[in-house]
């Protein structure tokens, strides 16, 4: 059965940061100090869906949607990362859970979408090798409570994103500007990928996945240098987070002037390298790179031009979805299924025509992708509703539903109709 859904992230809709024993997590104190998101927004309230989940359960049933993407927060089962866990917290969950399998949407469970523990960032975070093994332990704890009803786990939401603009270039929490020095975030993400498998495995979770950000990498011309500067990204943003995965080994880096990754020990990659069930993929844009005007990187981005915007600023390529879905394929000889667990856009208005067009435009390159072999078995748009959107704020509206964050009234957009329209249309003509 083809998966139609939605997806979200814990700290962008659940609000409720302190209360039934939740934890900090490195977000909570991000956005708390001054200057790191557009004009002070915080996730204190954020969709407030911690108390209005049931609304928000009844909004996707009447979307006709059959699966549900969302993520736990770490703190509020293990306040401080590791050691004693939150009952009151992995009720939540159950609640929630319960709450969608009795609509007949399946929940799409993702362990880690940037929301650290602040107790564990205080200890190193994901620089620390030891955060692999706690989150490890934090994936068997959540699956032993809701693996007989939760089918699809996802360990780790684009560990590429969090450590570049968490670790790397401070944008996002919890705000640190190590450039290349943050490549250790790289590995030990991906180690604790690989325990979690292996947890939620002896846990009985059923399908199990991680999700990563790829971007189709065009050089910005045919030049030698372009070409080279194109790669080098490519390797970075892709390769570096799917060659461990699929393959058991990390790419050439020695465009950065690395010989080996740093941390790796004897046995890692194969515990990288757990068999999976198959893979999320987050696409939202191509990205044009040239030569590098500085030593920095060994790139520049360039900027994809000639293309219809976002409210975000980003181009709208659908037919990239295409491209990079059929590269995969050739790229990984037993690629394993694909999910595609976000892609949407950011636009204002409730008679949002662009967002039908643009997941139109993407849904359409889905199916060409699936003509030439891709096996693609799910469509989550992002997102159900609008929401907390990062180093942003409230600023950029994502969602399939308005959410008016003065009283969390939510209105379907017209973009919600048409989603609801498209697929029962699809469901029928697979029967």
């Amino acid at each position: 059965m083809f998966l139609w859904g939605t997806a979200t992230a814990a700290y962008q809709i659940e609000g409720a940061v302190a209360e039934d024993g939740r934890g900090p997590s490195v977000w909570d104190t991000f956005a708390h100090e001054p200057g790191r998101v557009r004009d002070g927004h915080t996730g204190d309230v954020a969709c407030d869906h911690y108390h209005r989940w049931a609304e928000d359960v009844e909004l996707m049933a009447a979307a006709g949607v059959n699966a549900y993407r969302f993520s736990v927060a770490w703190s509020r089962v293990l306040p401080a990362g590791r050691g004693a866990v939150n009952g009151r917290g992995l009720d939540f969950y159950d609640r929630l859970v319960d709450g969608l399998c009795a609509k007949g949407i399946a929940p799409a469970l993702t362990l880690f979408h940037w929301d650290l523990p602040q107790a564990l960032e205080d200890e190193g975070g994901w620089l620390n090798r030891d955060t692999s093994g706690y989150f490890a332990e934090y994936a068997g704890i959540v699956a032993e409570r809701l693996a007989d009803r939760v089918k699809l786990w996802i360990t780790l939401n684009e560990p590429f994103v969090h450590m570049v603009y968490g670790y790397g270039l401070g944008t996002h929490a919890p705000g640190r500007t190590l450039f290349l020095e943050a490549l250790p975030v790289a590995h030990h993400q991906l180690l604790g990928h690989g325990l979690a498998v292996q947890a939620l495995r002896a846990a009985g979770a059923g399908q199990v996945l991680i999700t990563n950000n790829c971007t189709p990498v065009w050089a910005a011309s045919d030049s030698p240098e372009d070409t080279a500067a194109a790669d080098a990204y490519d390797i970075l943003h892709n390769r570096l987070f799917n060659d461990p995965i699929l393959t058991g080994k990390y790419p050439d880096m020695s465009a950065f002037g690395i010989g080996e990754m740093p941390g790796v020990r004897p046995g890692d990659l194969e515990t990288i390298a757990q068999p999976l069930d198959g893979l999320g993929i987050n696409y939202y844009n191509p990205t044009r790179i040239a030569a590098p005007s500085t030593d920095l990187l060994p790139f520049d981005d360039a900027g994809v031009t000639g293309y219809p915007t976002t409210a975000f600023g980003w181009p709208v390529v659908p037919d990239g979805l295409r491209e990079l879905l059929t590269g995969l394929r050739a790229r990984y000889p037993g690629l394993p299924p694909i999910y595609i667990t976000e892609n949407g856009c950011s636009y204002d208005g409730l008679d949002d025509r662009f967002r039908i067009d643009y997941l139109a435009g993407h849904l359409d390159a889905l199916r060409r992708a699936q003509d030439e072999g891709v096996d693609v078995r799910g469509y989550f748009a992002w997102s159900l509703l609008d929401n907390f959107e990062w180093a942003e704020g409230y600023h950029q509206r994502f969602g399939l539903v308005h959410v008016d964050f003065a009283t969390q009234a939510r209105t379907p957009k017209a973009s919600y109709h048409w989603f609801r329209r498209m697929i029962l249309k699809r469901m029928i003509s697979e029967h």
